[in-house]
C-alpha cells in the first residue's frame, strides 16, 4: 500500500471522509480536520508505515498532495 493509498484509508476508515472528496490538491483544513485530528493522523500514519513523521510540520493549511509528499520522504529515505 503506497502512501495516497494508507492517507486515503485512514480518512475514510477514521475520519468518514469519503474518497470522492479527496484529490492531491484537497486542503486538509476543508476535510474538517482540526490540530487534534491532524495529530491522530499523524499518529496513524506512524505506526501503519512505521515511520517517524515528528520532524513533519502538518497543518489545516496542507493538502492531501503535501502530507503523501512529506511521507514519501519518509517511506524513501
Amino acid at each position: 500500500m503506497n502512501a495516497a493509498e494508507v492517507v486515503n484509508t485512514l480518512l475514510e476508515e477514521r475520519f468518514g471522509v469519503t474518497r470522492r472528496e479527496v484529490t492531491e490538491a484537497t486542503v486538509l483544513r476543508s476535510l474538517r480536520l482540526d490540530s487534534l485530528a491532524l495529530e491522530e493522523l499523524r499518529v496513524l500514519i506512524e505506526e501503519r508505515l512505521d515511520i517517524d513523521l515528528e520532524e513533519v510540520s502538518l497543518t489545516s493549511r496542507d493538502t492531501v498532495g503535501q502530507l503523501v509528499a512529506a511521507i514519501d520522504g519518509k517511506v524513501t529515505a
